[in-house]
């Protein structure tokens, strides 16, 4: 009886893992295009270009 509960458990999450890959994968998505949003705003650019001035000088 122990032996089908556990083989039930088992069958019954090896969707989860992809269902959590997915997820993940939605979130990362989302942060990479929020940060190519920040860093290509003129605001953005116009700091780090003269961060990188000011290194070069």
């Amino acid at each position: 009886m122990m032996r089908r509960m556990l083989a039930r458990w088992r069958a019954d999450d090896r969707g989860m893992t992809t269902a959590e890959y997915a997820v993940g994968i939605m979130a990362a998505v989302a942060f990479a295009g929020l940060l190519m949003k920040v860093l290509t705003s003129q605001k953005v650019q116009a700091a780090l270009t003269a961060l990188v001035d000011r290194a070069l000088a």
